[in-house]
């Protein structure tokens, strides 16, 4: 196992954040709760060639693999960007791997033109490949353009001005970057059973931009101890701070080691139920360590819902539940532990 990282992923990463340090802004994101997709980013993204990585190559991709993905997502969760490239890249991208599939509906992606959902889990029923049903709050369902739809018999691609189909946009802890879809006798393609593989790589995704978000929060928050006083001293003098900085390091060390071990065996081929479960228990159990040692450091500031660091904590808080809390990957891993071939 080998985690150092290839040129492509560093290549991609700085890239990313050099592109979301221009772009993603106080200004952009606009107030707390507003927002919750920046289509001029994801334009420039797409030129960049950042979304190449969602097509195929046999219809023209850049040939990134998972790895690559997690690279762009740990930067974007640094930014706490508003940027779809979780359901439309890494999920969408590694189902839709059809030419006339891929061409119809990722090429559009990798060009900025178009945004994809992922909506699992949800009550909806397939009848001759027709769907009812519904689900809330659908990461990115309000900007989308297409939806993949977990039903009953398979997994179906939506078109999301077909006819039956019903999105309203609802506001989420960080931004408005979800809707409640209902579809009723609303005509699909069947993609097969991929529900699993979106589910898998829903679950890495967002523990990688967790890592990001992470990262990031303890950076901002490093920083403001160096600087604030108390008493006539800094805050990172005192003991009780330095212990509470060096347990949110360790946590995030935490996530990015059973992070990158997840993606390793997943790009290998390899089994990897029990890493993404461990890397998902420490992205939900670390992430609300730091989150709120983030905010307490922070003091009056921290609780300002207009203060750059709620950003992180309301993002990470988000991120700790996508997939299942710690509690739902500690039963997960028991089960695996039980039934190891299961």
């Amino acid at each position: 196992m080998d985690f150092s990282l290839t040129e492509a992923q560093q290549d991609l990463s700085a890239l990313t954040r050099r592109i979301l340090a221009d772009q993603v802004t106080a200004d952009t994101l606009g107030p707390h709760g507003s927002g919750g997709f920046d289509a001029p980013l994801w334009k420039v993204l797409a030129r960049s060639g950042v979304l190449d990585a969602a097509l195929p190559t046999a219809v023209g991709g850049g040939g990134f693999g998972l790895l690559e993905q997690c690279s762009v997502l740990i930067e974007i969760g640094r930014a706490v960007a508003p940027a779809p490239y979780l359901p439309s890249v890494v999920q969408a991208g590694s189902v839709l791997t059809d030419p006339l599939l891929a061409e119809r509906w990722l090429l559009p992606v990798s060009r900025g033109e178009s945004v994809l959902a992922v909506a699992l889990g949800g009550s909806f029923v397939a009848t001759d490949g027709r769907l009812t049903g519904t689900q809330t709050a659908v990461p990115f369902a309000a900007f989308a353009d297409a939806l993949l739809v977990e039903a009953s018999d398979s997994v179906y691609i939506v078109a999301a001005d077909a006819p039956g189909v019903s999105i309203a946009a609802q506001a989420t802890t960080d931004h408005a970057d979800a809707a409640l879809v209902t579809l009723s006798d609303t005509p699909g393609i069947a993609l097969g059973d991929v529900a699993e593989q979106l589910r898998v790589r829903g679950a890495l995704g967002a523990c990688a931009q967790q890592l990001g978000v992470l990262e990031r929060a303890l950076e901002l928050t490093a920083g403001y101890t160096r600087e604030r006083k108390q008493f006539d001293k800094v805050l990172g003098s005192f003991q009780a701070v330095r212990h509470r900085l060096a347990d949110a390091y360790i946590d995030v060390e935490a996530v990015r080691l059973t992070l990158w071990q997840a993606a390793w065996r997943l790009s290998e081929g390899l089994p990897a139920a029990a890493e993404v479960a461990t890397a998902k228990y420490w992205a939900a159990e670390a992430g609300h360590r730091v989150a709120h040692t983030a905010v307490h450091l922070h003091g009056g500031v921290g609780i300002d819902v207009e203060h750059p660091v709620h950003r992180y904590f309301a993002a990470a808080k988000r991120l700790e539940f996508v997939g299942g809390g710690a509690t739902a990957q500690l039963l997960d891993l028991g089960e695996l532990v039980v039934s190891p071939t299961a």
